[in-house]
């Protein structure tokens, strides 16, 4: 009973998924012959929408079964029961989504995996759901796939239907004179875009409604901080206000913000390896990227706290009132180009791997580079015409 309940709604599901836009980066690590695929990131990021269009494309209706874990039957049966049903029926794939909001997931999951050794199985959840590593030996089983919101390459392709490339870092630094003027001979509307993009443009839904788009990234990061983090977390409830503290204190700061670990713990009323707690949960949850600085003993602590991307920024400094400066936007935007390996630094702004980054407008100079070789300016602007100048926007083209 329970597998024909949920293929019922997959079908009514399917139905209303298009495969006009697919995320084929992700989409070739999910249809890889792994099992056992988690697919986890953000709310918002397009993972259901994902693993439907994957079933849509790939399977008949009577070999594929996708359930909600947070679906109310959940509260009748297991999600161990479900797929003990469907296997017997020969049963090929089994997509389980939002699996955070079921409360035995890691261990039901391993099971899954162990009893049925012909059944593939894709699940996704929270950003914090990389703590399965550390649950019930699921390290071996689990390959992991981490989806980020749309670069803003992605976000061109999905609102204009167009196909770009994208480049690693060295093709963008020897050649980003030649690219970012050819795009923007083609296409005069990428530059204005990008403005939108920074505001808007991380999640597909911004499509739906635009004007409605960060009232409801707002909300669905209050969802996250009430919901999705005490239940991956011990936290008791009454302490989730000091995530929201935290995040006024970031936003007021109106700058990229530096870490007083003691001063922020002080005025809010918690105690330090608490503080780092939080701000490590924050980080994990998909709500900030913390940057430490780049030194011969790089520290573990965070140095910096960018949000995680220019939405979430412009979400939050929209709800507390705040102008943010422009600058900020700028640097949040280029730190959530790189998923590792970028430092703050005393030379420019950044560091990544072995070269420097100073962000700014289209005046800015290499002053604060001074002649640090292998440095680059970023700047705000379409096009450049000295090859040690970077249009900010082209790094929304980094391969990921």
């Amino acid at each position: 009973m329970s597998v024909e309940y949920f293929r019922k709604k997959q079908l009514n599901l399917q139905n209303e998924i298009s495969l006009d836009f697919i995320r084929t980066g992700y989409w070739n690590e999910i249809t890889s012959n792994e099992r056992l695929i988690g697919l986890i990131g953000h709310r918002g990021a397009g993972k259901t929408t994902l693993l439907l269009q994957y079933l849509k494309s790939e399977y008949e209706i009577m070999e594929s079964l996708y359930i909600s874990a947070d679906d109310i039957i959940m509260s009748e049966t297991t999600i161990y029961k479900i797929a003990d049903e469907f296997y017997s029926l020969n049963g090929k794939i089994l997509i389980i989504d939002e699996i955070h909001k079921y409360k035995n997931w890691a261990q039901e999951l391993k099971n899954i995996y162990d009893s049925f050794p012909k059944l593939k199985i894709r699940f996704s959840g929270s950003s914090m759901l990389n703590i399965l590593h550390e649950q019930y030996d699921l390290s071996r089983r689990a390959y992991i796939v981490k989806m980020n919101e749309l670069s803003f390459r992605e976000y061109l392709k999905f609102k204009y239907k167009i196909d770009l490339d994208s480049f690693n870092l060295d093709e963008i630094l020897s050649d980003s004179i030649k690219i970012s003027s050819d795009l923007i001979s083609k296409y005069s509307y990428i530059f204005p875009e990008f403005a939108e993009y920074l505001k808007i443009g991380g999640y597909p839904y911004f499509v739906e409604s635009p004007k409605h788009f960060t009232s409801k990234l707002f909300n669905s990061i209050q969802k996250i901080i009430y919901e999705d983090i005490p239940s991956l977390n011990k936290i008791e409830y009454s302490h989730l206000s000091f995530f929201q503290k935290i995040i006024y204190r970031v936003v007021a700061s109106k700058v990229p913000y530096k870490v007083n670990v003691s001063k922020i713990s002080r005025e809010i009323g918690i105690s330090q390896p608490t503080l780092y707690t939080y701000l490590e949960i924050l980080g994990k949850s998909g709500i900030f990227s913390p940057l430490r600085k780049y030194s011969q003993n790089i520290s573990k602590k965070p140095d910096k706290l960018y949000f995680r991307n220019t939405n979430i920024l412009n979400a939050f400094s929209n709800e507390f009132g705040f102008e943010i400066d422009t600058g900020t936007y700028r640097e949040t935007f280029f730190v959530n180009c790189f998923e590792e390996n970028i430092f703050y630094s005393d030379i420019g702004d950044f560091k990544v791997d072995d070269k420097f980054f100073e962000i700014g407008g289209k005046n800015k100079t290499f002053k604060q580079l001074g002649n640090s070789e292998n440095s680059y300016l970023v700047i705000d602007t379409d096009i450049t015409v000295n090859p040690r100048k970077i249009p900010l926007w082209l790094f929304g083209f980094l391969k990921q």
